[in-house]
């Protein structure tokens, strides 16, 4: 297969991103096409769509494993590959449903995908473009798994002045979206610990404390 675009963000690394797309509905992103795909009728009748699916490579993935640990089970149960959306995966390949908010002409890289909620960190290879069919592809009446019957309650955010000063109101917005999640791995509560991540430029390091998140 071959690599058709790349995403751009304000997530250098994978540590901080969403666990699946749309959890931050407010992280935005461009998706810029390789030169050779760089074809205006190619995305001929796309704008009526409000949602995309989105093809990509785990490009920071190594081998795979016939069982992994989820880390919303605690890190502690082992549960099958292909029963979760794991990155070590025989074929590292994603697929994440994101909002399409615009497409517009950059210049010298051609038209260009606006969107929103996606789950892929800054420069991911994407190897396909497919629209969102609500009618076929929404299954009101599914069942979730392991997942539904371990979903956790949001965290509340504060942010130190002096960070939410150097950002602008969309990455403020989204940062305070990821922290809600939690993004540390399920088995680590320790008060005392202080974690890190980059977004939007910025080493952004944050503890949490029962239900609270403080970000400095």
């Amino acid at each position: 297969m071959e690599i058709i675009a790349r995403i751009h963000n304000d997530f250098p690394t994978k540590f901080g991103l969403p666990r699946q797309a749309s959890l931050a509905p407010s992280l935005r992103a461009k998706i810029v096409f390789e030169p050779a795909y760089r074809v205006a009728e190619a995305l001929r009748g796309l704008e009526g769509f409000s949602h995309i699916w989105l093809i990509w490579e785990f490009s920071e993935s190594q081998g795979w494993n016939p069982t992994v640990r989820p880390p919303r089970l605690g890190g502690n149960v082992r549960m099958g590959v292909f029963a979760t959306r794991s990155p070590f995966r025989p074929n590292p390949i994603g697929l994440s449903c994101v909002r399409l908010e615009s497409i517009e002409d950059d210049g010298t890289d051609g038209r260009v995908l606006l969107v929103s909620g996606a789950d892929l960190m800054d420069g991911t290879p994407i190897y396909d473009i497919k629209p969102y069919l609500p009618g076929v592809d929404a299954h009101p009446e599914a069942t979730d798994g392991f997942v539904g019957a371990n979903r956790q309650s949001l965290l509340d955010v504060e942010l130190a002045p002096e960070l939410a000063a150097c950002l602008t109101d969309n990455q403020r917005a989204t940062l305070c979206e990821i922290l809600a999640q939690d993004p540390r791995p399920a088995y680590h509560d320790d008060p005392g610990r202080s974690y890190g991540l980059s977004y939007a430029g910025r080493d952004i390091h944050f503890t949490v404390v029962d239900q609270l998140i403080k970000a400095f």
